[in-house]
């Protein structure tokens, strides 16, 4: 377990279930010791139908997830998740150079990648990012409730209200509107959000960055005064009504 970050739990105190896929035995092996070694529960799958089946089971809190399977892909497994009504964070494996899928991986509704081959480290460290923003850690900085005329959000229980209504977010969409509200009024760029939201860039595939925009506007603002707002060739912010 590692001694220098601060130990991420289950809000009941349990350790984390985290459900490692790969079709390279030796790979998912690595993955668990590496895991395990973080405290947390591991179980891990070598298809796409059988991750379907453990993630039923295991009921885990964030999934690493190989996109290309022989059986059904990262896609599809992905897909049939979101479709049964799952929001668990996904961490995708991807070829080296396969930028195409990690930005369709991404856009399908995961929260993140990392390129094979990749250090056991980054693994961890990206899970560890994604699994704060589902509420498994609290936040460390600034006040737990950001609000913007009617709308609230909690970055310590993760719920956001607008107008006395709960709006469900994914978690990348989460940190996309937390990022936001922190900023609000101020015009943020792609690039920054990318930053920001991701950690990392598309190598001028921004257009994810105007995806989980559409996303958020039709979860926040549709029926409602707009709080998004677009900044034609500068960026996106988040204001309330004048």
């Amino acid at each position: 377990m590692s001694t220098d970050l601060p130990d991420l739990r289950r809000p009941d105190g349990s350790p984390l279930r985290i459900l490692a896929v790969d079709d390279e035995q030796m790979l998912t092996d690595l993955l668990a010791m590496a895991l395990r070694m973080e405290g947390w529960e591991v179980r891990t799958a070598s298809s796409g139908l059988e991750a379907l089946q453990v993630a039923r089971e295991f009921e885990p809190d964030a999934l690493v997830l190989d996109i290309m399977m022989p059986d059904l892909d990262g896609m599809a497994v992905l897909r049939r998740l979101r479709e049964s009504g799952s929001l668990v964070p996904v961490l995708f494996l991807t070829a080296k150079d396969a930028v195409g899928d990690r930005v369709a991986g991404l856009t399908a509704g995961g929260d993140d990648y990392v390129t094979k081959p990749f250090s056991l480290e980054e693994v961890i460290a990206r899970l560890r990012a994604i699994i704060r923003r589902t509420g498994h850690a609290t936040a460390d900085d600034g006040q737990s409730i950001l609000r913007v005329a009617d709308l609230t959000l909690n970055e310590d229980s993760h719920e956001v209200m607008r107008d006395g209504t709960e709006i469900e977010l994914t978690a990348t969409e989460f940190e996309l509107l937390r990022y936001l509200m922190r900023n609000e009024r101020r015009v943020l760029s792609k690039a920054q959000i990318l930053d920001r939201v991701w950690s990392y860039d598309f190598g001028g595939k921004s257009s994810v960055v105007e995806l989980y925009i559409s996303y958020l506007r039709k979860k926040i603002d549709a029926g409602r005064t707009p709080l998004l707002h677009t900044v034609r060739g500068v960026g996106y912010m988040i204001k309330a009504p004048q």
